[in-house]
């Protein structure tokens, strides 16, 4: 007997062990924010990562919550008052955001938050009509210098990653970007019509929006707004084509206002384990999402230069003061 309940004791103690030395991170029981509606890029990104976290053992479980509206300022609002000091919440968030603050003049920016990581970005996509008499982005920028209003954008939602993109290009050629015609659309179907039925000059999409389209031969892409050619598209970057334009519309992981130290390291390593895994990877397949992982202090020094350059696009396009 006194052996057998030494074995037990010696069982559990080994237990007790190794529950201690198990990740913190594989303990987490996470509540994450996408805030805005189902279906869209953020909550995709959500629920990319609440598979992707559990697969890759970074987290115990996850469950996704949605709170829409305002470009995800009233999600933001509801994340920080909630998420004070919470090692167990996370929000995705992104250039939208960061945009829709400005726009709406929201009472709560992401100056609240814990920034955690940059996790993927989707460059941007100019394109025309087949048909158009415009062959590349020369010709463009052409147009815009000899007359900005009679060069007519579809994209996104007024202040959308499309609209700063459109703006920031009109700038780099000098033409006026106050004086930018575009159409707002509000939602990529609409806008891609918009493109296809030649009722628009040009169009500035997500490239994953427009591909199918530019592989047929419906569109034509002039050009692609990352830093570097993407892996598998036939196109030249702006950049490379003398138009100093990057833009990416990257999205992100952010914690709750007034977090420990230990807990945000605990949820910065669960989000490194996850962005490493192959779960994740093949995520960014499927999805056709660009790797644009960045963390800790680099991120937070990325995300307060980005303000300050949505800002400035704004006010150049006139939806901000």
């Amino acid at each position: 007997m006194q052996r057998t309940g030494a074995i037990h004791r010696l069982a559990g103690a080994v237990a007790l062990l190794t529950a201690l030395a198990a990740p913190a991170a594989a303990q987490l029981e996470l509540r994450l924010m996408a805030p805005a509606a189902p279906g869209g890029g953020w909550d995709q990104t959500a629920r990319s990562m609440q598979s992707a976290l559990v697969a890759s053992g970074a987290a115990k479980s996850v469950q996704v919550v949605n709170v829409a509206g305002a470009g995800g300022t009233i999600g933001l609002a509801q994340f920080i008052n909630s998420a004070k000091g919470d090692g167990n919440q996370l929000m995705v968030s992104g250039l939208v955001m960061v945009g829709a603050i400005i726009i709406n003049k929201a009472p709560v920016t992401l100056d609240r938050v814990t920034p955690i990581a940059r996790l993927t970005g989707e460059s941007v996509a100019i394109v025309v009509p087949s048909a158009s008499p415009i062959k590349d982005v020369k010709g463009l920028a052409a147009a815009l210098k000899a007359d900005p209003a009679k060069v007519t954008w579809a994209g996104g939602s007024a202040g959308s990653v499309d609209h700063i993109a459109a703006a920031l290009f009109a700038k780099a050629v000098g033409a006026d970007p106050s004086k930018v015609n575009y159409v707002a659309h509000s939602g990529g179907g609409e806008a891609l019509a918009a493109m296809l039925s030649g009722r628009v000059t040009a169009g500035v999409s997500g490239y994953a929006e427009v591909e199918q389209q530019v592989k047929s031969g419906r569109l034509r892409l002039l050009g692609i707004t990352s830093a570097e050619r993407l892996p598998g598209v036939a196109a030249p970057t702006l950049k490379e084509q003398g138009i100093d334009v990057v833009v990416v519309n990257w999205r992100s992981v952010m914690a709750g206002p007034d977090l420990p130290a230990d807990k945000r390291k605990a949820l910065a390593d669960a989000i490194e384990k996850m962005v490493k895994s192959p779960a994740w990877a093949e995520v960014l397949k499927q999805k056709g999402w660009e790797n644009t992982y960045l963390a800790g202090d680099a991120f937070a020094a990325f995300l307060k230069e980005e303000q300050v350059r949505v800002a400035e696009a704004m006010k150049a396009i006139g939806l901000a003061k």
